[in-house]
């Protein structure tokens, strides 16, 4: 590259900053809005940031595209984000693991979920779920402990995301058994291995299993929160079954760039919260166990922060490390 075209790359490069940084707040967005989620389609996220996208299209009248970007435990989409410009455009539909838990899970964690992000507000708590076959024989978490004691080692649990895996580490823990975590990269794949029998249970949300669910292909065997889910009303909770289990939600949260502007992060935060509270978006993020549940920016920062310390000591039992 000659210096001529240096320099025309870095005034382009001045002129995009200082354009972003000039929109005015009031303005925004005047152009399409990007939504990563840091899973395949059809997991918990991707579900709940189509719907947020679809109403913010027809409230604010520009695109919301969604996309994809699976990969290394939330990582790649998180590394995305972060380094976008921090001008509202870019968002990262953020899970638990993403802001709470692998700060403690790499050596060097590759981004920093404190500094690298501005919270904009949580979105949604995630109803988990005990899942096997229907095919199975294991009708109750009891019968589910009893197999495991008979064949120690031997039976095997699918999870496609941090908490899923630790949960599973939890219930071993609780029920003394041994059970061994065959890894998915979300929930749409947890749910193909349940069904194909590759895996003898799971936990994981109903979003991807809940047609499977309803179809009676799938067998719910316990809950990890007191929270209604419709679909199985009688469903009794884990601590109901096994008291020295934990009550568990994963849950979900849009952040931006850090360094986003005030204005336009309080302009996300409330177009979300107006988008969940709709009795017709609620309901059928409800009935897909994905309970909206919001908060404003501030308190979104101190419940990360919160999290992050709850789960350093269980990841710390696991010994877990991605490199």
């Amino acid at each position: 590259m000659n210096r001529c075209s240096i320099a025309l790359a870095i005034l382009s490069a001045v002129i995009a900053g200082t354009t972003a940084a000039q929109e005015r707040p009031d303005a925004f967005p005047t152009r399409a809005i990007k939504i990563v989620v840091p899973f395949p389609a059809g997991g918990p996220s991707d579900v709940l940031a189509r719907m947020i996208g679809q109403k913010m299209n027809e409230d604010w009248g520009q695109p919301v595209l969604v996309e994809n970007h699976p990969g290394a435990n939330t990582v790649l989409a998180a590394q995305q984000v972060a380094k976008a410009a921090p001008d509202g455009y870019t968002l990262l539909m953020a899970i638990d693991s993403t802001l709470a838990m692998n700060q403690y899970l790499y050596r060097t964690p590759p981004y920093d979920p404190f500094n690298d992000f501005a919270p904009i507000t949580l979105t949604a708590k995630t109803m988990q779920l005990l899942i096997v076959n229907a095919a199975s024989d294991v009708k109750t978490v009891k019968d589910l402990i009893a197999h495991a004691k008979q064949r120690p080692g031997k039976l095997n649990y699918g999870a496609g995301t941090i908490t899923t895996k630790l949960t599973g580490h939890l219930f071993n823990k609780a029920a003394g058994v041994e059970t061994v975590l065959v890894p998915y990269n979300g929930s749409a794949e947890v749910a193909q291995a349940v069904l194909t029998k590759s895996v003898d249970f799971s936990f994981d949300g109903p979003s991807a299993s809940l047609s499977l669910i309803q179809s009676g292909a799938f067998r719910v065997l316990a809950k990890f929160d007191p929270r209604p889910f419709p679909p199985v009303p009688d469903l009794p909770i884990i601590t109901a079954e096994l008291p020295n289990m934990d009550e568990i939600t994963v849950w979900l949260g849009l952040v931006a760039p850090k360094t986003t502007p005030a204005a336009i992060v309080d302009k996300l935060q409330a177009e979300v919260a107006k988008i969940l509270a709709e009795p017709a978006i609620k309901a059928k993020a409800d009935a897909s166990g994905l309970f909206p549940a919001t908060s404003t920016p501030a308190e979104f920062s101190a419940f990360i922060r919160k999290e992050a310390q709850r789960w350093s000591t269980v990841v710390k039992e696991t010994g877990m490390k991605y490199d």
